[in-house]
């Protein structure tokens, strides 16, 4: 039927990688002067690189959700905002993840990172009840707890900052059983790289498919690095702790290369949403994009996103509109898996990848930290078009010049919308006016339909993080000790 998937040859690997607070000008194959990252500069010069690649969200949770169920957070209710360590929500259990749309084939499915999808009443939405096998990594973001007395670099660099005070210290967790606490930064690449490998080894040994999905912790704040790469980037913490990921895409290529499935395996990396402004020069850099995480404008949202897969996926740049929505459709249609029965909001961009030729995706839709169905989109993409209907700045953006991205910039309403040609101005500083061009204005009637309709499909589910936090429910390996939170410490 599908010459891709299913023409008697072995079913396709899948390796999923996911950077935290990226932005779109850090790595060396998007332009950055000084960030070593050799080996994502390998996938893209062998692969497909993106340009114009979106997530959903210029926050870590919700932008998640959306990668790994093909739907827009507002669906599955991951908004507003991010989960904490007590939250008693979690992505809904009776969504559907890439995990769970490849077990029915056999597929052996594992996480390590930065889940962030909750945890819950007795861990009741780790990774390991979301279609994954096994996981190992920290279940949320790695400054969710005191760190101002751990060592983030060696021999014994504290942690940068203080992080949050008055929760749990930062759990790692193996399955759903902590290992750990506090973790140890200095050794967590090293163990999530020996997990990487042991699970492709054993899963090839056993001829089985594979799945990995590896969100990572890095570049999020604070940086850090173990001994391998700590003080070999020329950028500082920053580059250091994107050296320390780009080392582990390295190991996987090299366990690849080990079990002789490096052909039969598409990797896809990019990230969750843009740069952390505000950390200065110990935060990412959005490139020539404006703003960056917390807002809409590009540099929250657009992302690199590199596409690899020897012998499958000929060299070169995509200009295509693309998302992390589409991901899940596109494992769906290579592996022959039966998509979910619900209202999906990616489309499958093989023909992209094989053909470098045109998206099925017409439009990208913009929603802020904290969506609602009063607001509706802040922003809308249409062809090489941007409308704003909403700016605002974000804390997480604060410092840059541009007053626009700082949080004292508040919600203001656009009618007519903010018009951007992307195309011509991807910094989005110079809006087209509508006046004397009926042409534009018959691209703002269209856009104004298609916003319309979008939204009058839009279902949004009941907020997950709207169910608030309990201290009882952070992760706590000695979980009858006091006094909590400090107490809660083994391994």
């Amino acid at each position: 039927s599908d010459p891709l998937c299913c023409s008697g040859s072995p079913p396709s690997n899948f390796i999923l990688l996911f950077a935290d607070d990226l932005g779109f000008g850090d790595l060396g194959c998007y332009g950055h002067p000084t960030s070593l990252t050799p080996n994502l500069d390998r996938l893209a010069a062998d692969g497909l690189r993106f340009t114009d690649f979106y997530c959903t969200s210029p926050v870590c949770s919700p932008s998640r959700a959306s990668l790994l169920t093909g739907r827009y957070q507002t669906r599955s209710g991951v908004y507003p905002g991010v989960f904490y360590p007590g939250s008693r929500g979690g992505l809904p259990l009776n969504e559907t993840t890439i995990a769970e749309v490849l077990k029915p084939l056999g597929y052996a499915t594992a996480a390590m990172g930065k889940w962030h999808l909750g945890v819950g009443k007795n861990g009741m939405y780790l990774p390991t009840r979301q279609g994954f096998d096994r996981y190992l990594g920290v279940p949320y973001s790695h400054d969710m707890g005191p760190c101002q007395n751990l060592t983030c670099f060696p021999p014994d660099v504290k942690c940068f900052g203080h992080c949050d005070v008055g929760v749990v210290t930062i759990p790692l967790m193996h399955n759903d059983a902590i290992k750990q606490q506090p973790v140890d930064f200095l050794d967590l690449e090293r163990a999530y790289s020996d997990f990487a490998t042991d699970f492709i080894t054993q899963a090839t040994r056993k001829k089985q498919p594979f799945f990995l999905y590896y969100p990572s912790h890095h570049t999020h704040y604070p940086q850090y690095a173990g001994p391998a790469t700590a003080g070999r980037s020329r950028r500082g913490p920053f580059g250091d702790s994107l050296l320390e990921f780009d080392s582990t895409v390295g190991n996987l290529l090299s366990a690849l290369e080990h079990t002789g499935v490096l052909n039969n395996t598409l990797i896809l990396f990019t990230a969750d949403n843009g740069p952390e402004l505000m950390r200065m020069s110990r935060g990412g850099n959005a490139g020539p994009l404006k703003c960056g995480k917390g807002t809409t404008y590009e540099g929250g949202m657009r992302e690199p996103a590199i596409a690899y897969w020897p012998g499958t996926i000929t060299p070169g740049v995509t200009h295509e509109l693309a998302s992390t929505l589409d991901i899940m459709p596109t494992i769906a249609r290579l592996a022959g898996a039966k998509l979910p029965m619900v209202q999906l909001d990616g489309v499958d961009m093989t023909d992209i990848l094989v053909n470098h030729g045109p998206s099925k995706r017409e439009a990208m839709m913009f929603y802020p930290t904290d969506p609602s169905e009063n607001y509706g989109l802040f922003a809308l993409r249409l062809g090489k078009y941007k409308a704003h209907f909403y700016t605002r700045g974000a804390g997480h953006s604060e410092t840059t010049p541009d007053q626009d991205c700082h949080i004292i910039s508040f919600l203001k309403p656009h009618d007519p919308p903010l018009l951007f040609d992307l195309e011509s101005d991807p910094s989005e500083n110079y809006p087209l006016s509508p006046l004397g061009r009926p042409d534009l204005q018959a691209l703002l009637r269209r856009i104004g339909v298609v916003k319309e309709q979008f939204e009058a499909s839009m279902e949004f589910g009941e907020s997950q993080i709207g169910k608030g936090s309990d201290p009882d429910l952070e992760p706590c390996c000695t979980p009858h000790c006091t006094p909590k939170p400090s107490c809660c410490q083994c391994g």
